[in-house]
């Protein structure tokens, strides 16, 4: 929890199973609004949405203004589906494409930006952590290639990741994925009734257009903003972080500047 009561915007972790991340953003939104940081800890979809929704229901003050990021934001979106009177607003920060022919080019982006010893140890980390026999440091150090190759320019920081649970990735992820394939999670937009607001980085390896295309057919109310000079986690940016919280604070206070980077 950060901040004063009441806690009604809430900021959702990527992932899945990499908890922690957010908490800059939560800090610096906190300066003006309550803020809750889920900890997402449930092993499949379902639960995931279900411990998120006994959180904002215990902790918070509905409805909410959800700011998902990556992995959040897909859990958000979720949540808007199954609990349409819980979510005032949603905020996606660097969703992945929400329809499978957007996905096949994000890891070759991402192999292309990385050196030939990182791109080795990346195929190798992939073929580890799908093994039960994974390790919370193969999801960390993997995590810290993926961060890499997401990046644009990145400002000098220390990760605030709590843990690294590969566990949680491979029993939440393999069903996300399934939604994705089958064509059951951008239908599940036909139920979201709140305005959704994607945020994205024309850096970002997972197309911006897997998540504005999918997403403006689908959605009653939405705006695409495409940050320029900036990679998968825009707070981090140097170019990109102070058009990013300030963007985010307008939506927040529901004054959305018209055409801006749009």
């Amino acid at each position: 929890m950060y901040g004063n009561k009441p806690y009604f915007v809430a900021v959702i972790h990527g992932g899945p199973g990499a908890p922690g991340e957010m908490a800059p953003i939560a800090r610096e939104l906190s300066l003006n609004t309550g803020v809750l940081e889920p900890l997402q800890a449930a092993e499949t979809v379902e639960r995931q949405v279900e411990e998120l929704r006994s959180v904002l229901e215990t902790q918070g003050a509905a409805p909410f203004i959800l700011v998902g990021f990556s992995w959040g934001a897909w859990l958000g979106y979720m949540l808007a589906s199954a609990y349409p009177f819980l979510v005032k607003k949603l905020i996606l920060i660097s969703s992945g494409p929400f329809e499978e022919e957007y996905t096949h080019q994000i890891m070759e982006t991402r192999l292309n930006r990385l050196d030939e010893t990182e791109k080795k140890e990346v195929l190798f980390l992939l073929a580890t952590l799908n093994s039960p026999t994974s390790n919370s440091d193969c999801f960390a150090r993997f995590g810290e290639l993926m961060n890499k190759a997401d990046s644009y320019d990145l400002l000098t920081h220390e990760t605030e990741v709590m843990f690294s649970d590969p566990n949680i990735y491979r029993g939440v992820w393999e069903q996300a994925c399934k939604l994705r394939s089958n064509g059951e999670l951008i239908k599940l937009g036909a139920r979201i009734k709140c305005p959704v607001v994607a945020i994205h980085g024309d850096h970002d390896p997972h197309p911006a257009e897997g998540v504005r295309g999918p997403l403006s057919h689908v959605l009653e109310d939405f705006r695409f903003i495409l940050l320029e000079k900036c990679g998968h986690r825009p707070w981090l940016e140097r170019h990109a972080r102070d058009d990013f919280y300030r963007i985010l604070r307008r939506e927040i206070v529901n004054k959305p500047q018209t055409g801006l980077l749009s």
